[in-house]
């Protein structure tokens, strides 16, 4: 049996806080059940909701606060008021030790300011990155950075494919992922400075990092890769474009089988393939985006996410803590720095 785990909860970050926070709780306790629950937020308003599922009576803990962080809270609003709010307290209790990691439905942009401020740096990152997970034809892709660095340089996408490749083992369970850094073209001429600095940096790494080299946009989802690697502002176009095209060809399907009485009976004759299909791009089931990175684990979950999202998320920071995510990346860092400092100078010798 595993270890007991005790994550911390944001109960009042999300558009359907706190009844969904305690409904996916609930969830993840079905999958989960050796791991233990701190839920900040109003005691007047998750007690009547814990009180339905007797089950997590023993596994949960309230801790009171009447102040919460909204969708609209400027990041930098937060950091100077936010101290009392459900949010950090959550991230405040990984600090201290209370919990192993933390888990919000809450605003993006101060959650990622919060940890950053709270949890800190872990040593040798620059920056931290939100990674997330790609439904593909091979199975499932790590891509980060999903937003939050718009720019980087090539020792940050370094960085990124390192913690990129950990993540794949840890979450996903490959022995050895393999790494490719998105781009326009797969040519070693293609890219900007920062991408072909990378490329020359992992190659020419004594990193066990198994790189693929460049991938292309349509590399994505066939799987070329196990991590995608990119700046904030290119990976947040493709997260957002791939979402916007996964609604938009459900809307049209929908459409199309209710336009007749012939395609309402093809739908029911399809209906079971088609609900494979929906159960495969179901964006509940990749719900959990870790700020990697930080000296702790901190996990989002989307916003509008349900009860089924939000155990998914869950079972991200589990699995990262039962892993010991941050523990691998300190070790492969310490690998990293002297080859990387080589790598830049012999790229900088040969231009």
């Amino acid at each position: 049996m595993s270890a007991p785990v005790t994550i911390s909860i944001d109960a009042m970050g999300g558009d359907h806080a706190p009844d969904m926070v305690v409904e996916g709780v609930r969830l993840a306790h079905v999958r989960l059940p050796h791991v233990r629950y701190l839920l900040f937020g109003d005691t007047r308003r998750i007690e009547p909701l814990l009180e339905r599922y007797p089950e997590l009576k023993g596994i949960c803990q309230i801790r009171h606060t009447e102040e919460s962080v909204s969708m609209e809270d400027k990041p930098s609003q937060v950091l100077r008021t936010g101290r009392r709010t459900s949010m950090w307290l959550a991230v405040d209790a990984v600090v201290k030790g209370e919990a192993a990691g933390v888990v919000s439905a809450g605003n993006t942009g101060a959650l990622m300011a919060v940890s950053k401020f709270v949890l800190r740096m872990l040593p040798g990152i620059d920056r931290p990155a939100i990674a997330g997970l790609f439904p593909t034809e091979r199975g499932e892709t790590v891509m980060l950075d999903l937003g939050a660095n718009v720019e980087c340089g090539a020792n940050n996408l370094v960085q990124f494919a390192v913690m990129g490749e950990v993540f794949a083992r840890a979450v996903l369970g490959l022995e050895k992922p393999t790494i490719g850094i998105l781009n326009v073209g797969a040519e070693e001429l293609k890219g900007n400075d920062a991408v072909r600095g990378a490329a020359n940096i992992l190659r020419e790494s004594q990193l066990p990092i198994r790189f693929h080299g460049f991938v292309e946009g349509n590399d994505i989802c066939a799987g070329t890769v196990d991590v995608v690697v990119t700046d904030g502002f290119t990976g947040n176009i493709a997260l957002k474009t791939a979402e916007g095209t996964v609604k938009f060809f459900s809307g049209f399907l929908r459409h199309a089988f209710g336009s007749s009485l012939l395609a309402k009976l093809g739908y029911l004759l399809a209906r079971r393939a088609l609900n494979k299909v929906k159960l495969r791009t179901d964006p509940r089931r990749y719900n959990g985006a870790m700020f990697l990175g930080l000296n702790g684990i901190a996990v989002k979950s989307h916003g509008g996410t349900d009860a089924f999202g939000f155990a998914n998320a869950v079972g991200v920071a589990v699995d990262l803590v039962a892993h010991g995510y941050n523990d691998r990346i300190r070790r492969e860092l310490e690998h990293l720095k002297p080859q990387e400092a080589a790598a830049a100078q012999r790229v900088a010798g040969n231009g």
